[in-house]
Protein backbone atom coordinates (compact mmCIF):
# COMPACT_ATOMS: atom_id res chain seq x y z
CA UNK A 1 0.00 0.00 0.00
CA UNK A 2 1.30 3.43 -0.84
CA UNK A 3 2.34 5.53 2.14
CA UNK A 4 0.10 8.40 3.01
CA UNK A 5 1.78 11.72 2.64
CA UNK A 6 1.93 13.65 5.84
CA UNK A 7 0.18 16.90 5.41
CA UNK A 8 2.07 19.64 7.25
CA UNK A 9 -0.15 21.84 9.22
CA UNK A 10 0.37 25.45 8.42
CA UNK A 11 1.24 27.46 11.43
CA UNK A 12 -1.07 30.29 12.06
CA UNK A 13 0.80 33.56 12.17
CA UNK A 14 -0.69 36.08 14.48
CA UNK A 15 -0.63 39.55 13.08
CA UNK A 16 -0.12 41.90 15.93
CA UNK A 17 -1.47 45.29 15.24
CA UNK A 18 0.83 47.92 16.67
CA UNK A 19 -0.08 51.50 17.08
CA UNK A 20 2.31 53.77 15.24
CA UNK A 21 3.13 56.62 17.51
CA UNK A 22 3.64 59.84 15.74
CA UNK A 23 6.84 61.52 16.78
CA UNK A 24 6.08 64.81 18.33
CA UNK A 25 8.34 67.60 17.18
CA UNK A 26 11.10 68.30 19.69
CA UNK A 27 10.40 71.45 21.58
CA UNK A 28 13.46 73.65 21.40
CA UNK A 29 14.17 75.77 24.39
CA UNK A 30 13.53 79.32 23.17
CA UNK A 31 16.45 80.55 25.29
CA UNK A 32 18.83 78.53 23.09
CA UNK A 33 17.84 80.42 19.95
CA UNK A 34 20.41 83.04 18.95
CA UNK A 35 17.59 85.43 18.12
CA UNK A 36 16.41 85.37 21.73
CA UNK A 37 19.93 85.96 23.00
CA UNK A 38 20.26 88.97 20.76
CA UNK A 39 17.04 90.37 22.14
CA UNK A 40 18.38 89.96 25.66
CA UNK A 41 21.40 92.09 24.82
CA UNK A 42 19.32 94.88 23.41
CA UNK A 43 18.48 96.70 26.66
CA UNK A 44 22.15 97.54 27.24
CA UNK A 45 22.57 98.43 23.56
CA UNK A 46 19.59 100.79 23.72
CA UNK A 47 20.73 102.66 26.82
CA UNK A 48 20.48 106.36 26.09
CA UNK A 49 23.27 108.69 27.12
CA UNK A 50 22.87 112.43 26.88
CA UNK A 51 25.12 115.21 25.74
CA UNK A 52 27.82 116.11 28.35
CA UNK A 53 27.30 112.79 30.20
CA UNK A 54 30.42 111.13 31.58
CA UNK A 55 30.89 107.51 30.52
CA UNK A 56 33.61 104.89 30.90
CA UNK A 57 35.20 103.16 27.93
CA UNK A 58 37.21 100.18 29.33
CA UNK A 59 40.41 100.61 27.31
CA UNK A 60 40.60 104.39 27.74
CA UNK A 61 38.83 105.30 30.97
CA UNK A 62 36.49 108.20 31.68
CA UNK A 63 35.27 110.32 28.77
CA UNK A 64 32.66 112.98 28.15
CA UNK A 65 30.04 112.86 25.38
CA UNK A 66 30.70 116.00 23.37
CA UNK A 67 28.16 115.38 20.61
CA UNK A 68 25.60 112.92 19.24
CA UNK A 69 25.83 112.81 15.46
CA UNK A 70 24.40 111.01 12.42
CA UNK A 71 26.09 109.71 9.31
CA UNK A 72 24.82 107.81 6.27
CA UNK A 73 26.89 104.86 5.09
CA UNK A 74 25.41 103.41 1.91
CA UNK A 75 21.66 103.32 2.53
CA UNK A 76 22.02 102.98 6.30
CA UNK A 77 21.80 105.90 8.68
CA UNK A 78 24.03 105.47 11.73
CA UNK A 79 23.81 107.47 14.93
CA UNK A 80 26.90 107.68 17.13
CA UNK A 81 28.48 109.36 20.15
CA UNK A 82 31.61 111.48 20.06
CA UNK A 83 33.44 110.86 23.35
CA UNK A 84 36.41 112.98 24.44
CA UNK A 85 38.95 111.26 26.73
CA UNK A 86 40.58 114.14 28.58
CA UNK A 87 43.59 112.20 29.97
CA UNK A 88 44.61 110.93 26.54
CA UNK A 89 43.41 113.91 24.48
CA UNK A 90 41.55 111.41 22.34
CA UNK A 91 38.11 111.51 20.68
CA UNK A 92 36.28 108.21 20.23
CA UNK A 93 33.42 107.54 17.81
CA UNK A 94 31.05 104.91 19.23
CA UNK A 95 27.92 103.85 17.25
CA UNK A 96 24.83 103.84 19.47
CA UNK A 97 23.93 100.28 18.42
CA UNK A 98 27.43 99.10 19.46
CA UNK A 99 27.70 100.77 22.84
CA UNK A 100 27.72 97.61 24.99
CA UNK A 101 31.27 98.36 26.15
CA UNK A 102 30.29 101.74 27.54
CA UNK A 103 29.11 102.07 31.11
CA UNK A 104 27.89 105.03 33.14
CA UNK A 105 30.24 106.44 35.76
CA UNK A 106 30.02 104.95 39.24
CA UNK A 107 27.72 106.00 42.04
CA UNK A 108 28.84 107.62 45.33
CA UNK A 109 28.35 104.27 47.09
CA UNK A 110 30.67 102.56 44.59
CA UNK A 111 33.31 105.27 45.10
CA UNK A 112 33.08 104.76 48.87
CA UNK A 113 33.57 101.02 48.38
CA UNK A 114 36.66 101.76 46.27
CA UNK A 115 38.09 103.87 49.10
CA UNK A 116 37.48 100.93 51.45
CA UNK A 117 39.35 98.64 49.01
CA UNK A 118 42.30 101.09 48.89
CA UNK A 119 42.55 100.92 52.70
CA UNK A 120 42.96 97.13 52.76
CA UNK A 121 46.30 95.31 52.70
CA UNK A 122 47.74 94.50 49.26
CA UNK A 123 47.65 90.87 48.12
CA UNK A 124 51.13 89.43 47.83
CA UNK A 125 51.40 87.00 44.92
CA UNK A 126 54.39 84.72 44.41
CA UNK A 127 53.79 84.11 40.70
CA UNK A 128 56.15 85.42 38.01
CA UNK A 129 55.97 89.17 37.42
CA UNK A 130 55.20 88.76 33.68
CA UNK A 131 52.08 86.77 34.54
CA UNK A 132 51.01 89.20 37.27
CA UNK A 133 51.59 92.17 34.96
CA UNK A 134 49.29 90.60 32.38
CA UNK A 135 46.59 90.05 35.01
CA UNK A 136 46.90 93.65 36.25
CA UNK A 137 46.67 94.98 32.69
CA UNK A 138 43.51 92.93 32.04
CA UNK A 139 41.93 94.30 35.22
CA UNK A 140 42.82 97.89 34.26
CA UNK A 141 41.21 97.46 30.83
CA UNK A 142 38.15 95.57 32.15
CA UNK A 143 36.31 98.82 32.87
CA UNK A 144 35.31 97.51 36.32
CA UNK A 145 36.04 100.09 38.99
CA UNK A 146 36.53 97.60 41.85
CA UNK A 147 39.16 95.70 39.85
CA UNK A 148 40.87 99.00 39.10
CA UNK A 149 40.95 99.84 42.82
CA UNK A 150 42.46 96.42 43.56
CA UNK A 151 45.32 97.02 41.10
CA UNK A 152 46.06 100.42 42.65
CA UNK A 153 46.02 98.88 46.13
CA UNK A 154 48.21 95.87 45.19
CA UNK A 155 50.85 97.94 43.35
CA UNK A 156 50.94 100.76 45.90
CA UNK A 157 54.33 101.18 47.59
CA UNK A 158 53.20 103.95 50.00
CA UNK A 159 55.66 106.39 48.46
CA UNK A 160 56.47 108.36 45.30
CA UNK A 161 60.13 107.32 45.32
CA UNK A 162 60.76 105.77 41.91
CA UNK A 163 63.55 103.49 43.19
CA UNK A 164 60.98 101.55 45.25
CA UNK A 165 59.31 100.19 42.08
CA UNK A 166 60.46 98.61 38.84
CA UNK A 167 59.73 100.55 35.64
CA UNK A 168 56.90 98.20 34.54
CA UNK A 169 55.35 98.22 38.03
CA UNK A 170 55.45 102.01 38.07
CA UNK A 171 53.81 102.21 34.63
CA UNK A 172 50.94 99.90 35.59
CA UNK A 173 50.43 101.64 38.92
CA UNK A 174 50.27 105.10 37.31
CA UNK A 175 47.90 103.88 34.59
CA UNK A 176 45.49 102.37 37.16
CA UNK A 177 45.88 105.31 39.57
CA UNK A 178 45.07 107.91 36.87
CA UNK A 179 42.07 105.94 35.59
CA UNK A 180 40.67 105.64 39.11
CA UNK A 181 41.40 109.27 39.89
CA UNK A 182 39.60 110.52 36.76
CA UNK A 183 36.45 108.60 37.73
CA UNK A 184 36.66 109.93 41.30
CA UNK A 185 36.83 113.47 39.85
CA UNK A 186 33.79 112.93 37.60
CA UNK A 187 31.66 111.41 40.38
CA UNK A 188 32.71 113.57 43.35
CA UNK A 189 32.95 116.76 41.22
CA UNK A 190 36.03 118.02 43.05
CA UNK A 191 39.42 119.14 41.70
CA UNK A 192 42.36 116.86 40.97
CA UNK A 193 44.37 117.86 44.05
CA UNK A 194 41.54 117.06 46.47
CA UNK A 195 40.89 113.71 44.78
CA UNK A 196 44.58 112.82 44.96
CA UNK A 197 44.70 113.69 48.67
CA UNK A 198 41.64 111.51 49.29
CA UNK A 199 43.13 108.55 47.45
CA UNK A 200 46.61 108.93 48.95
CA UNK A 201 45.14 109.12 52.43
CA UNK A 202 43.30 105.83 51.86
CA UNK A 203 46.48 104.25 50.46
CA UNK A 204 48.68 105.64 53.25
CA UNK A 205 50.99 107.19 50.67
CA UNK A 206 53.72 109.62 51.70
CA UNK A 207 54.28 112.54 49.34
CA UNK A 208 57.90 113.62 48.82
CA UNK A 209 56.84 117.28 48.76
CA UNK A 210 55.37 116.94 52.26
CA UNK A 211 58.72 116.84 54.07
CA UNK A 212 58.61 118.69 57.39
CA UNK A 213 60.36 122.06 57.37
Amino acid sequence: MPKKKKIKKKKKVKIVKTKILEKKPKIVNPEEKPEIKKIKKQPSEKRAYNLKDFVVYPKHGVGKITSIEKATIGDIEIQFYKIFIEKEKLTLTVPINQQSKLRPISSINQINKCIAILKTKPKIKRTMWSRRAQEYDQKINSGKIYELAEVVKDLNKNTDIIADQSYSERQLFEKAYERLKSEFEAVLKINTEDVQKKMDKALGRVQISENPE
